[in-house]
Formats: C-alpha cells, structure tokens, sequence
C-alpha cells in the first residue's frame, strides 16, 4: 500500500511567497510611523496690505521713511512678504562739491518675515525680520536734476525689530514698534554705512485679514 507524501516546494514558489508576505507587511509598518512635519493639520491663509512710517536718523538728523508692506499669513502665527521705503523729508547732503544745494534721496526694499504670538489677543505682539538692500542718490533741488555724483549707490539692509499689536477691528490692526538697521555697502564718496545704519521707531497700520 503505498502512502501520500507531502510535495517538495521549490525554491522558486518559497521565494514568491515569501515576497508576499513582506509586500503585505510594508503598509502596515507605514501606518504605524506618520509622516512628520513642522507644520500640522489644516493650514489657514489670509494676507494683508500695510502702510508704514519709519523714525530714525540719517547723516545726524531725523529722518522720515514711508512705505508699504504686504505679507501672507500661515496659520496666524506666520508671515512672509515684503516692503519698500522712502525718504519723504528732505535732508541735505554733506560735504559735496559744487555749489547748491543737495539733498539725499534713499529707498529701501525688503523681504520681510514675522512671527506673531497670540494673534486672536486685543493686545499681542511679534517678532521680525527684514533683509534686502537700499539704494542713495544726491539730488540736486536748485537745478531740478540728478546730481551725477557716481550716480545711484546700492547698499545692503539687515533690520531685525519687534511689533505691540492692537487688533482694533476684525479687518485693522495698529502696531508700534522698533527695530534696528544694519547697513553695509556705502560707497559713495561723502557718506558712510553709520549715517544710515541705528535704531527705528516705527508705526504701521495693517488692513487684511490675519
């Protein structure tokens, strides 16, 4: 009488089977370790439009920057944008050659990142960042022309600063703040990075939604 005997299974088909088994095994190893990321869950996005008044000194007098900024904001808490400024009071150059009367025109734009804490508080505040660069130029306001003294000058801008926000409606929010510029660059012959580099008192008005 002869008696069943279990077939030999091939290496082949052990092989298969053994894919099969770590194929099905994959997904449940993925589920148990969640992607991470800085940030998590549903991301908010507004953004707003900004009018700004900047206080410092320049060549040792006051001087007035004005301008805007526009940021997108991330959950709240996050935003990334950008500003450019100008010098609105007239403030006369010195040291320069021929005669008449010289002024110094400078703009000011930058990339701008902020962090805000505690946004939805009626009072909160924030911490920021701005790096670009600037540019310098004398004009002469007697003959009404550009005065060519190696024309315009860029120079780099680092400005790190600090808001106290007001939320004084859903849509506008009122900031008060200082900062301070670091400039480095100034070649132009009659002034140094010192007359446009110290502290910022500054007074923004933000419309958007935050």
């Amino acid at each position: 009488m002869s008696t069943l005997r279990p077939r030999k299974v091939s290496r082949g088909v052990r092989s298969i089977i053994a894919l099969s088994l770590v194929c099905l095994m994959v997904p449940s190893v993925a589920l148990a370790h969640e992607e991470e990321t800085w940030v998590e869950g549903k991301i908010d996005h507004s953004g707003f439009g900004a009018a700004v008044l900047k206080v410092c000194e320049i060549q040792g007098e006051t001087g007035l920057f004005f301008g805007g900024r526009g940021g997108w904001v991330l959950n709240h808490t996050v935003v990334v944008g950008a500003g450019i400024y100008g010098l609105i009071n007239r403030i006369k150059a010195k040291g320069i050659g021929p005669a008449g009367r010289h002024e110094l025109s400078v703009t000011l734009t930058c990339l701008e990142f902020e962090y805000v804490v505690n946004s939805p508080k009626l009072i909160h505040y924030s911490f920021y960042a701005g790096i670009g660069g600037g540019n310098v130029e004398y004009i002469d306001v007697q003959r009404h022309f550009d005065y060519d003294y190696d024309a315009t000058d860029a120079f780099f801008v680092a400005e790190p600063g600090a808001n106290v926000i007001l939320n004084v409606t859903t849509f506008f929010r009122l900031a008060v703040g200082a900062s301070y510029r670091f400039v480095s660059g100034v070649e132009k012959e009659g002034l140094r990075n010192s007359d446009f580099d110290g502290p910022s008192a500054n007074l923004t008005l933000k419309f958007g939604k935050f």
